[in-house]
């Protein structure tokens, strides 16, 4: 039994891609027995050139399912059976990752289609799939898009069955992986794993330190280190004799706690991450004509900043949404580079700040409701996350402007000011990366409950 696949993506860089279009026939040799085709919500931004190629952009998929929504029926509908692809190498490691990103460890033999097609189809001039089937007679609707190429697949992989009377070259090239056995001690370590949110410790047998990680789901992510093929998942099936782990409920507290161990520690595995986490900052000052401008730049510590980004592109991200929310002038963000009006002002979305027609003081106003959410500078609140319990809740103090620590306290505990919140918290560094931390979570977990507090 056969699965022919295949899989549209988001584009980006390698392991990072996203599935957003997914067609699997099922093919006993003979006809379509079952077939599986939806969109898929990627969860990230699509690559202008993947839109232009397939069709598929960001609003067709708002409402389609995510892949971890889907994935029982991937799992069910390609089990026992060998996955064909054309370049299966491709469409394989996509679908492997995805899983992989849930923790699962999705198997399966493949064939791909081009390989075949080189041995069974010689002096072909190409054998991508358009230009293939077309010099095959093969009819194909819809390229580019799941269904449609997955059908002319099925097609096309029909012929070559045919073509292999001797059956050899489709048993020889079906790509056995082989079977992982891990090693005793390591499924030990991972049967006194728990499926919590916390940060775990990994040690060598003579006691030494060698990583420090974060997880929303630990006994999954060090199975998955243990089952790894990168070098450094290597290092740690060869090195690792024992791993111990605390439970933080807050994946917020894990991010915080898991960034101060590993600058205080220094686990020679965790050396890319001793580096800042972030790049770029959101910065602003006030030009001539009294408005108040933003610009995304390069983080700086010698100058004070509203939030800091992991890269370039997520802040500007960030910025073209604070201005629709925030109905600011493109030009005055840094988004439209003009001497002139910016385009809002042109299609007349814009109160026309960029050429003066808006007050400096109304439009001021505006920018300050941004900045007095998005920078917690001189403020005194607390955080209220997830606890470890049912009946517990995570608290992040900021006093001043400063992150003092975090606690955790019982529900039927009243958090109302600074003097009960300082018995409860264990104090941590302040710092340039855990205040990137803490605003880079709390901009993407829009209902995270915040108390403002009295100061002292």
């Amino acid at each position: 039994m056969y699965t022919i696949v295949d899989i549209e993506t988001t584009g980006g860089k390698f392991n990072e891609e996203g599935i957003t279009e997914i067609a699997i026939y099922k093919f006993d040799g003979h006809e379509v027995v079952d077939q599986f085709i939806s969109l898929v919500n990627p969860e990230r931004e699509i690559q202008p050139f993947v839109v232009n190629l397939t069709g598929i952009n960001s609003k067709m998929l708002k409402n389609a399912p995510k892949f971890y929504e889907i994935a029982k029926r991937i799992v069910e509908i390609t089990e026992d059976t060998i996955l064909v692809a054309h370049n299966a190498q491709f469409d394989y490691r996509i679908l492997k990752t995805e899983f992989k990103r849930l923790g699962f460890p999705f198997k399966r033999q493949t064939l791909c289609t081009v390989e075949l097609s080189k041995d069974l189809i010689p002096d072909q001039k190409s054998y991508s799939l358009g230009k293939l089937v077309r010099s095959l007679g093969i009819p194909v609707t819809d390229r580019h898009r799941a269904s449609g190429d997955a059908l002319a697949t099925v097609k096309l992989f029909k012929l070559l069955l045919t073509k292999d009377t001797n059956k050899t070259i489709i048993k020889e090239s079906i790509k056995k992986e082989p079977k992982f056995q891990m090693e005793p001690r390591l499924i030990d370590i991972i049967d006194n794993l728990t499926s919590v949110t916390g940060v775990y410790y990994m040690y060598k047998a003579d006691g030494e330190l060698i990583y420090i990680g974060k997880s929303k789901n630990i006994k999954n992510r060090v199975n998955q280190h243990f089952t790894g093929t990168t070098p450094k998942s290597k290092k740690m099936q060869t090195q690792v004799a024992a791993v111990k782990y605390e439970a933080t409920g807050s994946e917020l507290v894990a991010l915080l706690k898991e960034s101060e161990e590993i600058k205080r520690n220094k686990p020679i595995l965790n050396r890319a991450l001793r580096r800042s986490i972030f790049t770029h900052a959101l910065y602003s000052f006030i030009d001539e004509n009294g408005y108040i401008n933003l610009t995304i730049d390069k983080a700086d510590g010698r100058k004070p900043c509203i939030t800091t980004f992991s890269t370039r592109q997520s802040g500007r991200h960030f910025l073209e949404k604070m201005v629709e929310q925030f109905n600011l002038c493109q030009k005055l963000s840094g988004i439209y580079k003009t001497k002139t009006s910016c385009f809002h002002y042109e299609v007349k979305t814009c109160a026309g700040a960029c050429v003066q027609q808006e007050s400096p003081e109304d439009y001021n106003k505006r920018v300050q409701e941004l900045l007095d959410k998005y920078s917690y500078k001189n403020k005194n609140m607390v955080i209220i996350d997830r606890g470890r319990e049912v009946d517990e809740r995570s608290a992040i103090l900021i006093q001043n402007g400063i992150f003092k620590g975090f606690g955790f306290y019982n529900l039927n505990y009243q958090i109302n000011n600074l003097d009960i919140l300082e018995s409860i918290i264990t104090p941590m560094e302040n710092n340039r990366d855990q205040q990137h931390i803490i605003q880079s979570y709390l901009r993407k977990n829009k209902r995270i409950k915040i108390i403002e507090l009295d100061a002292k």
